[in-house]
């Protein structure tokens, strides 16, 4: 590790740094994915449940890539997995039961934490591992599109929006914390 000896004590090196990065995003496409499920557990096919059923796929294939990203870099997954598997459905299904825009609003929440987060991501590895950084701008993309798409079907008319998405992207940025590092 060339950067070990210009560290201080208790200070990640960059494959710490990067590992951190694949498993919190690793999580958060597992998160995604069930909030989907959740949703469409509740809205089957009604008029969103197309369009959520394409997001959900291009999660679970963003799921898939940093699936494979961590077993190549043996990354281990973080322990709160099961949690993120009851909380992200649980999720998913009550903004469905509010109705559909309040599921729309949920994706919006979420997408604009995730944005930042990438975005922050992105600008840390600047120079410095093109692959991941390529993954990682691939997917802030991907989720940019579903915000504007999720706005488009009406998350802002949702019932209590600025409550709703307030308590949600405070959800998502403590998971994003929580996931990282536990």
């Amino acid at each position: 590790m060339t950067d070990a000896p210009n560290r201080l004590p208790g200070e990640l090196t960059q494959d710490d740094v990067k590992a951190r990065m694949i498993r919190v995003d690793q999580a958060g496409e597992y998160g995604a994915v069930r909030i989907y499920e959740g949703q469409l557990a509740v809205l089957g096919p009604r008029a969103s449940g197309a369009v959520i059923r394409r997001m959900a796929a291009q999660e679970a294939r963003h799921l898939e890539k940093f699936d494979r990203l961590m077993t190549e870099r043996r990354v281990r997954p973080t322990l709160l997995s099961p949690v993120w598997h009851m909380a992200g459905f649980a999720l998913g299904a009550a903004t469905a039961l509010i109705g559909e825009k309040a599921a729309m609003a949920c994706t919006v929440a979420v997408e604009e934490v995730i944005d930042e987060h990438y975005t922050q991501q992105a600008e840390r590895l600047e120079g410095n591992d093109p692959e991941l950084k390529a993954l990682i701008e691939e997917c802030r993309a991907e989720e940019i599109e579903h915000k504007a798409e999720a706005e488009e079907h009406g998350a802002r008319e949702a019932v209590g929006y600025p409550l709703l998405t307030g308590a949600i992207k405070t959800g998502a940025r403590l998971a994003i914390w929580l996931s990282s590092r536990v």
